[in-house]
């Protein structure tokens, strides 16, 4: 999976089982068409917990930075449809990052992806992220994977509560984040366990405490199948 653009907003949060069925059908045939319309957002891709089975993961890749500031953007977060209003609450443990794509190896979509939530050690930061970029470069062509990134959060300074937010209650924030996907679930977990593994990151500098989540694709949409559409 090759990241489109240089920024993303990733999301993780669970649906409760009752909320699961509609909340399939509004993501897929309302909230993803009308999040592809918005000028600068590339594409979306919703991930299913395979380790949780209310969780799900959710990237946004955009064109620029500046579309988390845009208008089109705001406005929409602003001007939920009624739709929008009732699945919102349903939304437990938001966390959602917004993001610069500062390394990104690989190409097409894959089935399977581990997410990896981390933060450096004080003064290691630099240390830490040159180690991931050159793990990273040589994990996307082995067997059974497609992609590997890295992903920092950056909120933008003008950021405020938007309606959408105000409608969840307060949402959490990742630091960074590393993205692996493959179309073989077991190599990604192998490197997960290995090159990725909390212990190796730790050594690298990040702190002892990653969290992992591993996921099946569920849906995937382009603003091109919007506009063809």
């Amino acid at each position: 999976m090759s990241l489109l653009g240089k920024a993303a907003v990733a999301m993780w949060w669970t649906i409760r089982p009752e909320q699961r069925a509609e909340f399939g059908d509004w993501h897929s045939h309302e909230h993803f068409p009308e999040r592809m319309s918005i000028p600068g957002f590339r594409r979306g891709s919703r991930w299913t917990s395979t380790d949780d089975a209310d969780g799900f993961f959710v990237l946004y890749e955009l064109e620029q930075y500046d579309v988390l500031t845009s208008k089109g953007y705001l406005d929409r977060l602003n001007a939920p449809t009624l739709w929008s209003t009732k699945m919102m609450p349903h939304h437990v443990g938001m966390v959602r990052s917004q993001c610069r794509i500062v390394a990104s190896f690989g190409g097409g979509v894959a089935t399977s992806l581990a997410t990896i939530r981390l933060s450096p050690e004080s003064g290691r930061e630099a240390e830490l992220q040159a180690h991931l970029a050159e793990t990273l470069a040589g994990l996307a062509q082995k067997p059974g994977l497609t992609g590997a990134h890295l992903l920092l959060t950056d909120t933008p300074r003008t950021s405020a509560p938007t309606t959408e937010q105000q409608i969840r209650g307060r949402d959490g924030a990742a630091d960074w984040i590393v993205l692996l996907s493959g179309y073989d679930p077991d190599a990604v977990d192998a490197v997960i366990a290995g090159q990725l593994s909390p212990s190796s990151l730790q050594t690298a500098g990040g702190r002892e405490d990653p969290m992992t989540g591993r996921y099946r694709l569920g849906f995937t949409m382009t603003s091109q199948d919007v506009a063809a559409a």
